[in-house]
């Protein structure tokens, strides 16, 4: 069979897209298919690290989890990672480019498609299917000139297009009736139907709008897919989408920081039955009765340490500690709660020295290339297999980095205070191994016996079984287009 791709496409951000595609992905795997995702452009700080040490967007490291295949640079060969409000740091099959000003980036897209069109190609040679995201949404009229994320790309591998549509957001009609309205005739030839998306309730109330969209478009509906209840056991892409439920035994709190990244270290715990986590938005203050504060890492380390000053969290950290409570720092959070961070290169931004929190006596200098790596180690205590990444710049030394409580082959891998309660670690992803995580929490005073890895595959399956329900795989399959070959 030659290889096949479809697109999914999206009314706007956040319709779920990037769950369809994995739940499609696991569907037409278990049928028998090589399944791909691929998406060309995505901007996030939640990023993967694939086992050749490159950057891709977790969604697409999920995706590619449930289509039985070990993610790939070229599964998102174009990822954008917000360092402040105004620019981001470009990554480019897997490694980093250098940092562009959005306007720059709107201007000057050179080689982007190239590198996509390369990745895409390469990807669609040895697979049945590749499932193609979209990004946002193809109604950005104003985006469409140089576009490699959406009907841009669709047109340049005449990829069919479905478009989705959010209803629980409200205005689905218009979604999808207004997205028809604003694009070119070249992209309308691209859109082979559309599904609704995140249906709560009897799905036959909706009969007369689903068939009103259709009278409407001329394009015939895919489905309509009721809300899937399961979505928060999946790791989240957007820190938002972490589950953030209260009444768990055990409270583990966590600053909103305004460039939070690779915040995946959270989806195990808030996975937990025992385990409440609590993310807490700028403007509040961090709750007093927490049992542990943890402090994720950050794609801007001392910008994001003046923003947590700024909300007041640092003497909220510091009253927290003073009670006896239990703190953890990951990546930029370890280099928060050092003495002092040195930028005298400006690799974070300005150059320029800061004071950190102060709970661990260790310091940090900003300097180096960025270490990118899959990272198997293990606990100090107990000797607990840990497996993780690395995605950071800087070293950090000082008295109490001989108090590591992580091994890393023959070197030892972070800090601890000497009372025991304040940690760092550059390693990210530790709390999905299940002994160490039980470990750690028994510290707190909590049991745990899930199996984290075996529910997202359970999960998955789920999702999978969903779509087979409200969507007809059959004729998506069916409305699949096959690859042309590499120009």
């Amino acid at each position: 069979m030659a290889t096949r791709a479809l697109m999914i496409q999206g009314t706007g951000s956040n319709v779920g897209k990037s769950m369809l595609v994995a739940g499609l992905a696991r569907a037409f795997t278990r049928r028998g298919l090589k399944v791909a995702p691929f998406k060309s452009q995505n901007m996030s700080n939640n990023a993967a690290v694939t086992p050749e040490g490159g950057e891709i967007g977790r969604a697409q490291a999920l995706q590619a989890r449930a289509a039985g295949r070990e993610p790939h640079v070229d599964m998102n060969p174009v990822l954008l990672k917000p360092e402040t409000d105004t620019g981001a740091q470009l990554i480019v099959q897997g490694k980093r480019r250098g940092t562009q000003a959005a306007g720059s980036f709107m201007r000057d897209k050179t080689g982007l498609m190239e590198a996509a069109l390369d990745s895409y190609y390469r990807l669609a040679a040895d697979v049945d299917l590749v499932l193609i995201e979209g990004a946002g949404s193809p109604a950005e009229t104003n985006l469409r000139n140089g576009d490699i994320a959406n009907m841009g790309f669709a047109c340049a591998v005449q990829a069919p297009v479905v478009l989705v549509g959010d209803i629980h957001r409200g205005g689905v009609i218009a979604q999808i009736v207004g997205t028809q309205a604003v694009l070119e005739p070249q992209d309308l030839d691209r859109v082979v139907g559309f599904a609704v998306n995140r249906f709560r309730g009897d799905i036959s109330l909706f009969d007369a709008g689903r068939d009103d969209i259709a009278q409407r478009t001329g394009w015939p509906a895919l489905g309509v897919i009721p809300w899937f209840w399961e979505a928060w056991k999946l790791p989240a892409e957007d820190m938002m989408d972490i589950a953030s439920r209260k009444g768990g035994a055990c409270k583990i709190v966590v600053p909103q920081l305004e460039r939070m990244a690779n915040f995946d270290d959270l989806d195990p715990l808030a996975a937990e039955p025992e385990v409440s986590i609590e993310i807490i938005p700028p403007g509040k203050a961090l709750p007093g009765d927490a049992d542990l504060v943890l402090i994720p890492g950050s794609k801007s380390t001392i910008g994001d340490l003046a923003y947590l000053r700024a909300q007041g969290w640092d003497i909220d950290i510091l009253a927290h500690h003073r009670r006896g409570g239990h703190v953890i720092g990951l990546c930029g959070g370890y280099q928060m709660l050092g003495q002092t961070i040195d930028d005298p290169e400006g690799v974070d931004g300005r150059p320029g020295k800061v004071a950190g929190l102060g709970l661990l006596d260790v310091e940090t200098v900003m300097a180096g290339e960025k270490r990118v790596t899959l990272t198997q180690a293990s606990s100090v205590a107990g000797d607990l297999p840990v497996s993780g990444y690395e995605i950071h710049m800087g070293r950090t030394s000082g008295p109490d980095c001989d108090r590591a409580w992580l091994r890393i082959g023959d070197r030892l891998e972070g800090a601890a205070s000497a009372d025991g309660r304040v940690l760092g670690s550059y390693l990210h992803g530790l709390f999905a191994s299940d002994g160490f995580r039980a470990n750690f929490l028994s510290g707190l005073g909590y049991a745990s016996d899930s199996a984290y890895d075996a529910g997202v595959e359970d999960t998955l399956d789920a999702l999978a079984d969903h779509l087979e329900q409200h969507m007809d795989l059959d004729q998506l399959l069916a409305l699949s287009a096959r690859v042309p070959t590499r120009p």
